[in-house]
């Protein structure tokens, strides 16, 4: 009897790391004025409720593919590579409105890696960490060198005008990120989870299929088409978020042997302000450390507010290279994903 041929084992990178990270802002600010025009409200109500000042809305020639190609490009020059060595391109969003083909493979073959693995991931707020995750696994997995992990939203496009308890949250833009081997490691275990029993707190309000056979009946009675938007509830999902991400982003500093005074940045997703003062106060975190604010000009940009925050803080100098910074996004299904990362 001779013994069963053994499948020779892939090897990869002992670790990874982010390389390189770049992001894409539309050029048009609608400040809170112009959501007064929409909503009754009043500028105070907004700011102490999110913290967002103005925020960033796509034009119809900045679409998805477009903001990541932007992006993403800055992204790959920042990690010195060149883009035929991107071994997969993973595509964070809720906003990409074809069913099939996924974006990822437009954004492949206009960067020039039309032949890498091109996928999308729906993971709402927590898609960039989700995305992270996934790369982190294919470069140590071996099935890929450099992975490109974009979270990109045009959330305008879902958002209701006239729902007073959202029109104000919602903004566009597009963050990237290069993940690529590494002789140190780079990125923490990812705490990444969901509380599937509140999964309709944050959704669309009708599916596809649904928004097309109200289309016909609206139509032919000579009504206006309602386009699909996002709801929320904002009372439970801002208890969730404060009581149960506070202990998830404590998990990820415990995964990877760091306490909160070693870090040199907390860079939270940029949901509301509130939350991320509440989530500092549970952490301890000191005043030291830089907190992402990117909410107040940038808005809620769901996978994109990573990315998008962590770009702005290095430019900026609020954080450095090389630094240790917490990462955390949690959002719709309800999902979450944390990990401690060194800042490129």
């Amino acid at each position: 009897m001779t013994d069963a041929p053994q499948i020779r084992p892939a090897a990869g990178a002992a670790y990874s790391r982010i390389l390189g990270v770049g992001g894409y802002r539309p050029v048009r600010v609608i400040p809170n004025t112009e959501v007064l025009t929409w909503i009754d409200s009043s500028d105070e109500w907004i700011r102490t409720r999110s913290g967002i000042t103005e925020r960033r809305w796509a034009g119809p020639e900045e679409t998805v593919a477009e903001m990541s190609v932007q992006a993403a490009g800055k992204a790959i020059a920042q990690a010195g590579i060149d883009p035929a060595q991107i071994g997969a391109v993973v595509v964070a969003t809720v906003t990409h409105l074809k069913q099939t083909p996924a974006i990822a493979t437009e954004i492949a073959l206009r960067l020039g890696c039309p032949t890498a693995p091109a996928f999308d991931i729906s993971a709402a707020c927590a898609g960039f960490g989700y995305g992270l995750n996934l790369a982190d696994g294919m470069i140590r997995g071996g099935s890929a060198e450099y992975v490109l992990v974009i979270g990109v939203e045009r959330l305008s496009d879902l958002t209701d005008k006239s729902d007073r308890s959202t029109a104000f949250i919602f903004g566009d833009g597009a963050g990237a990120a290069i993940v690529g081997p590494s002789d140190t490691p780079g990125i923490g275990k990812v705490i990444w989870g969901s509380d599937a029993t509140q999964k309709d707190v944050i959704s669309q309000t009708e599916a596809w299929d649904t928004a097309f056979a109200l289309d016909g009946a609206v139509n032919g009675a000579g009504d206006d088409t309602k386009w699909p938007a996002l709801r929320m509830d904002g009372q439970p999902v801002f208890r969730w978020a404060v009581w149960e991400m506070a202990k998830v982003a404590q998990q990820a500093l415990d995964a990877a042997g760091v306490t909160a005074d070693q870090l040199g940045a907390f860079i939270p997703h940029q949901a509301n302000m509130r939350i991320t003062d509440a989530m500092i106060k549970a952490l301890k975190l000191p005043e030291s450390v830089p907190v992402a604010r990117d909410i107040a000009e940038t808005g809620n940009t769901s996978a994109a507010s990573i990315p998008l925050a962590m770009e702005r803080m290095l430019e900026s100098g609020e954080a450095k290279s090389g630094d240790l910074a917490l990462i955390i996004g949690f959002g719709a299904g309800l999902v979450y994903a944390a990990a401690v990362v060194t800042l490129p």
